[in-house]
């Protein structure tokens, strides 16, 4: 170590480098961006981190919010009230609206309001005034991409249930909500005074209720929420205090920042891997500099730091820039990431995040330039004499192994630091490895096959392009593991999103179900189907719904097992709402796993009910247990008498428990309708006269999720394709700089082939072609390992069929291998258009 303070060698590496710093620097910028990408996501997490700690209150805009779904009891009411005076209420539940002026309808939120909140922060309305003023009338607040989307204005009105309302103003923003939540589900906010008027409060109604406060600044929020936590649990609400709110959201963008650092992290692995090939390609031309050190007296070792410092002072330069680049580049996020907000984000220079962005890349620098440095140690003196670069460094050097497994342990110790868990980060490590593996065999491959293959019958400018292919010092194997790694990350993310939007219109496909009505009163039920028949809609499924309580598991009641820190059953299984059918039948997309299904002829049968195998497994049931249900008052004892293996992702009455037909007939219930619908146009004019007439019944149709569904993906795709164009972009300047750091041998090459008779367009041609092809196989490479990676994620995690869509990815092998052309092209100009002697003359 004490070599590398040696100013002898560090004299000697700066006359060195003096006339190769520009070359030096070229390869150095192979690791810019992938510095400059791990920097701007660090620095933007930080900034944002700093930003939802000062903007915490606004978030939730309140001190503290209880929500529930269950009715409001006498005792839940008293608890409520005894928390404090001064709140705000509200009641929100799915339902559908209608524009008159454009006759639109739509499945919205309805959030019922009343009280002053927010207390932190503002609703933002255009007008301004509308956030006040709709709370004093029969008015509305819609959000504004559902008056874009339905035409409308404030001024007109919007129908809800039986009321019709004056449409106060425009809803930009609501504290503490993203852009992204109103993709999902549009709000229109009408006074809580009104909502019985409306006549959607009806059996089934799925009715949330928040309750907002203001406590008194000098109270301990959480500790007293702490305290009430065993009294809320008993009525089945829950809390959210600013303190956890602020966790969630810093969880949630910490999870999505640490994704992209791997991302990001990615691109330099890309970086220093064109590192480590431009070093030994430069390592290559100083072999007789290195023999003549030797002969006049210097070790192995002294020649190994000359060039290490160099590498050193080049890589700490290019991680400068990267870091530099990084915080500039942080200034453009809250632009690529506006959809997922839900703060304002302050920006300012994290130097925290610049120097680990610093640090990280100069160490992979480091680690990548010694697998070719290395080598120098062992080039012998009489290399001055002799050709064979090989006799004095073919042999196995197992300071190389040392290196190659610290290269390991820092991809595994970095993925670590970013996910916090050994597993995960091992699988990152491995499946890095895997890829780097697979593009290098391809790239291994593509020259064997070239090699063996050779078509000796071509012309002669074509046998001297793909011979380039495979010849010493050739590029095929870092262009494939670049470009390939950078066409692989954008491609896959492209299939899986692909992926994920035909696994829900399958199931839309066909004559397969893709509307559903519900909500649907008994007394309404012949009404409704009249109308849908008056529409030729078909009528594939009807499904009672009977809503229910698990009150006893096994004679245990619900209380003694939440009680049980033994018994490990999860707490939604024994607090939620169940929402059951009955049937004697299984539907298509039902399939029986364990047991049989029992039918119930008299009041002394035993009553067996059938669960999916999955809730049973959770549940820590078995066939034969005992279940008591409570029936709005009324316990029903059961038994578990089959298992189902349910297909979630179908439109159809999918259902967690199924009673036998004889038990819950006269149960109160509402009624689901399951239909399909041909046309868009014949959706909205249903969906029209549905709400004219049934106010109270809202419909899903199975093109919005889709368009929703489509809408979100693009979003969240648009961030992981702007880190992924990092890989790409490096993956180029990997190109550009390998290039450049040939251009010597390039020029030898032409010399030799222009003694030999080549004209200049020849040459030009033959890299032309060359440069074609490593493009086309770089591409192509990176798309066939996506398109195996998307076929094992249909396989074994989405378990759907793999349908792989090909005309984006022919037209992403068309652009990339372009613009590999294009670089390629603009770096050789000078061995093209100079004479050689002048050239030569210049480099020599």
């Amino acid at each position: 170590m004490n070599l590398l303070f040696n100013p002898w060698l560090w004299q000697m590496a700066w006359r060195d480098s003096r006339k190769s710093r520009q070359r030096l620097l070229l390869f150095i910028s192979s690791i810019v961006l992938g510095i400059a990408a791990l920097v701007a996501i660090n620095s933007f997490a930080y900034n944002l981190e700093k930003s939802i700690d000062g903007q915490a209150k606004e978030l939730l805009g309140a001190d503290l919010v209880l929500t529930t779904n269950k009715e409001i009891t006498t005792e839940a009411q008293n608890l409520i009230d005894s928390i404090g005076t001064n709140r705000s209420e509200e009641k929100s539940f799915p339902s559908m609206v209608f524009f008159p002026k454009t006759k639109g309808t739509r499945l919205i939120q309805v959030k019922a309001v009343k009280g002053d909140f927010p207390y932190y922060g503002i609703i933002e309305t255009m007008p301004a005034s509308a956030a006040q003023a709709f709370k004093n009338s029969r008015s509305a607040l819609v959000e504004d991409a559902l008056m874009i989307q339905y035409n409308v204005k404030p001024g007109d009105s919007v129908k809800i249930g039986n009321m019709t309302f004056y449409i106060q103003g425009r809803l930009l923003k609501v504290p503490g909500q993203s852009a992204i939540a109103t993709t999902v589900a549009p709000a229109v906010y009408i006074p809580l005074q009104y909502l019985e008027q409306t006549g959607l409060v009806q059996r089934g109604s799925r009715i949330t209720s928040r309750f907002y406060y203001k406590l008194p600044s000098t109270l301990d929020v959480e500790k007293m929420a702490e305290t009430l936590e065993p009294r809320l649990d008993r009525e089945g609400i829950n809390y959210d205090t600013v303190e956890e709110r602020k966790q969630e959201v810093g969880r949630t963008f910490a999870n999505l920042s640490q994704f992209l650092n791997l991302v990001g992290f990615v691109a330099l692995l890309l970086g220093c891997v064109g590192v480590a090939s431009a070093i030994h390609l430069y390592v290559k031309e100083k072999i007789s500099s290195v023999a003549v050190l030797r002969c006049l007296g210097a070790s192995g070792w002294q020649t190994f730091f000359i060039f290490l410092i160099e590498t050193i002072v080049m890589g700490l330069i290019g991680a400068t820039l990267g870091a530099a680049l990084g915080t500039g580049i942080q200034f453009l996020l809250p632009q690529v990431f506006q959809d997922f907000l839900p703060v304002e984000v302050e920006l300012t220079v994290a130097w925290g995040a610049v120097l680990q962005g610093v640090g990280i890349g100069l160490g992979m620098a480091i680690l990548f330039a010694l697998l070719p440095l290395l080598s120098i140690r062992r080039i012998s003196p009489l290399r001055t004499l002799r050709a064979s670069y090989e006799e004095d460094t073919s042999a196995r050097d197992p300071a190389k192994w040392l290196v190659y497994g610290l290269i390991v342990l820092f991809v595994g110790g970095f993925a670590y630091l970013q996910i916090k868990r050994w597993e995960l980060a091992l699988g990152f490590t491995v499946g890095i490895a895997v890829a780097f593996l697979i593009l290098t065999g391809m790239g291994k491959l593509i020259m064997f096959l070239v090699r063996k293959f050779f078509p000796v019958s071509w012309s002669y400018v074509w046998r001297q392009s793909l011979a380039n292919l495979y010849r010493p010092q050739n590029q095929t194997l870092i262009l494939i593991i670049a470009i390939g790694l950078g066409t692989f990350l954008i491609s896959t993310l492209y299939l899986s999103q692909n992926l994920l939007l035909n696994q829900v219109s399958l199931s839309g496909s066909g004559n397969q179900p893709n509307m559903v009505l519900f909500d649907i009163q008994s007394n309404q039920k012949e009404q409704v189907t009249r109308l849908a028949t008056e529409y030729n809609l078909p009528l594939l499924q009807q499904a009672p719904i009977v809503t229910m309580r698990l009150s006893e598991i096994n004679g245990r009641s619900v209380d003694a097992l939440l009680k049980d820190t033994t018994a490990k059953i999860p707490e939604w299984g024994l607090t939620r709402e169940y929402r059951v059918t009955y049937r004697d039948s299984l539907i298509s997309s039902e399939k029986l796993v364990q047991g049989k299904l029992h039918t119930y002829a008299s009041p002394t049968d035993t009553i067996y009910v059938s669960v999916e195998e999955p809730y049973l497994q959770r549940m820590k049931l078995k066939v034969g247990d005992e279940l008591v249900f409570n029936v709005q008052g009324a316990p029903v004892r059961t038994r578990v008498g089959s298992t189902r293996e349910i297909e979630w992702n179908r439109v159809q009455t999918n259902f967690l428990v199924v009673f036998p037909e004889g038990v819950l007939e006269d149960a109160p219930q509402f009624h689901v309708l399951i239909t399909r619908v041909d046309s868009v146009e014949q959706s909205a004019q249903f969906q029209q006269a549905l709400v004219q007439s049934f106010p109270n019944v809202s419909a899903i149709d199975l093109g919005l999720i889709l368009r929703t569904i489509d809408e979100i993906l693009d979003k969240v795709s648009f961030v992981i394709r702007f880190m992924a164009l990092f890989s790409i972009i490096t993956g180029l300047i990997v190109l550009g700089s390998s290039v450049v750091i040939s251009k010597y041998q390039r020029i030898q090459e032409s010399v030799l082939l222009r003694t030999l008779g080549a004209s200049g367009k020849q040459i030009m041609l033959i890299s032309l072609i060359e440069y074609l092809f490593l493009g086309a196989l770089a591409t192509l490479s990176g798309i066939l390992l996506s398109l195996l990676s998307t076929w094992l994620l249909a396989l074994f995690v989405f378990e759907t069929p793999f349908v792989a869509v090909y005309t984006p990815l022919i037209v992403v092998l068309f652009i990339i291998t372009a613009l590999t052309v294009l670089i390629g092209m603009l770096n050789s100009r000078e061995v093209l258009n100079r004479p050689p002697l002048e050239v030569l003359r210049a480099e020599v």
